[in-house]
């Protein structure tokens, strides 16, 4: 048995907080069992139970769905918790009420109300509580106490032994699955698939999203095992139009027990209008046959949100966050740019993890970027600046690549080459920035513009 973390004591402040749950296994290491977070949730009271749930997988795209679905639900006056991973810019925003996430003194709380418990886990098993498990301990033990009516729970990572699937959740939904964090789901989306199909439980509806042939065959045969219903995208629910427009796109929607039209949504790319289609279906398929109205639906939409996901976060020159990090979400990127935005130039930042496929990431953004400032975050999980600029240049060539390791230095000389947009060749142009490659670098990027002159 390892050596285990000495029994807590109370914190008083955010920062004891965030220094005890760092101390623990951090996300990237994992050890495949439910064993721990079983344990934990036991000696709390099994809190998992006294809701119901809402899980999402997939490979991009959970969090921006499951603030849709929290805002549907709350607009039909449910009381909702979301569990959200990783977090932007704050811990904190990992765990949400009614649509808002935890303060600080709240944050503090909920750990309180765990910590006594955790070091009684890791003297009994094998490894200590993670991070993610403890985090996890803690949403389900705030909803429980709030209470909420249904939980919204995105996976940290694959499915089956995802730490959030010790709760049985009434509606799995499944997004795209495509290659990601294949050092630990599998090298194939056919090896990913089985272990995300995981969360589709007995007795539970699986709302699933359009797939590779393989990767449907993988999750409908679940679906089969465990009696799990099942409704399709494409089949029992689909987008049926879309119009980008200012501000995000107007689209219907083909819902499980009825058609929306018109419906406005400020989010921008066909990726969003994918992920509103699931939103519905999943709310349609918890709600029953209770059917939604068409107010209801387009004044949820109307008020979704996504922090780091294609956001505008600063004009004069325009800069954009978005929290691809992986090719398949850079592709989804570089659609929504080409339909949504006329930018010319389009000066990249990008900021990858070492663990990342960053070639295919600048494949996919290669044709939309006039030039890329190759940067870092300040994790040690960061790919170094200079290493993400050796492909960069293979890729872009070595006149359209910079190199700037500080990530603040990074936004200012891509912010110059926007604004010169005659070097590029479009005099008068409307130059922009793109900070991308991680939640991380986003966070980090979204945190230092926002407190240099706030959010326009």
């Amino acid at each position: 048995m390892e050596d285990t973390p000495a029994a807590p004591r109370l914190a008083e402040t955010f920062t004891e907080v965030e220094d005890a749950l760092l101390s623990r296994w951090p996300e990237t290491r994992l050890e495949p069992s439910l064993d721990r977070i079983k344990a934990f949730v036991e000696l709390l009271g099994e809190p998992q139970t006294s809701f119901a749930v809402i899980q999402l997988t997939g490979t991009n795209g959970k969090t921006s769905t499951s603030r849709m679905i929290d805002r549907l639900l709350r607009t039909l006056e449910l009381r909702t918790g979301r569990f959200t991973s990783p977090h932007v810019e704050r811990m904190t925003e990992r765990i949400s009420i009614d649509g808002e996430h935890l303060s600080d003194e709240q944050f503090v709380a909920a750990f309180n109300d765990v910590a006594p418990y955790t070091h009684l886990v890791d003297a009994d098993q094998l490894h200590p509580l993670s991070f993610f498990e403890t985090v996890v301990g803690m949403a389900y033990a705030a909803f429980a106490d709030a209470p909420v009516d249904v939980a919204v729970v995105e996976v940290g990572m694959g499915g089956a032994w995802d730490a959030t699937s010790v709760a049985d959740a009434q509606v799995a939904v499944v997004l795209p699955v495509a290659m990601d964090h294949a050092q630990y789901l599998g090298d194939s989306p056919a090896q990913i698939a089985r272990e995300k199909a995981g969360i589709i439980k007995p007795g539970s509806m699986a709302v699933l999203a359009e797939q590779r042939p393989e990767v449907a065959e993988i999750l409908l045969q679940r679906a089969a095992e465990v009696g799990a219903r099942v409704v399709v995208e494409g089949v029992d629910f689909a987008v049926t139009s879309r119009v980008p427009a200012v501000g995000g796109q107007v689209i219907s929607l083909q819902g499980l027990r009825g058609h929306y039209d018109e419906v406005f949504l400020p989010l921008y790319g066909a990726h969003q209008a994918q992920n509103a289609a699931i939103a519905l279906a999943a709310v349609e398929a918890f709600a029953g046959n209770e059917p939604l109205s068409d107010e209801i639906v387009r004044a949820a939409f109307a008020e979704v949100t996504s922090p780091g996901r294609l956001e505008v976060i600063r004009r004069s020159p325009t800069i954009v966050l978005d929290a691809a990090h992986n090719p398949h979400g850079a592709e989804a990127l570089a659609d929504a740019l080409d339909d949504s935005f006329a930018f010319s130039p389009l000066i990249g930042v990008l900021g990858v993890m070492a663990d990342k496929d960053h070639e295919g990431l600048l494949n996919a953004l290669e044709p939309q970027l006039a030039h890329v400032v190759c940067t870092q975050n300040s994790t040690d999980r960061a790919l170094p600046a200079a290493q993400l600029a050796e492909t960069a240049i293979e890729i872009f060539g070595e006149d359209r690549v910079t190199i700037a390791p500080v990530l603040g230095d990074a936004i200012e000389q891509a912010a110059a080459l926007a604004e010169a947009g005659d070097a590029f060749g479009d005099p008068l142009g409307s130059g922009a920035v793109l900070v991308t490659g991680s939640v991380i670098t986003v966070g980090e990027a979204r945190s230092m513009l926002t407190r240099r002159g706030g959010h326009d």
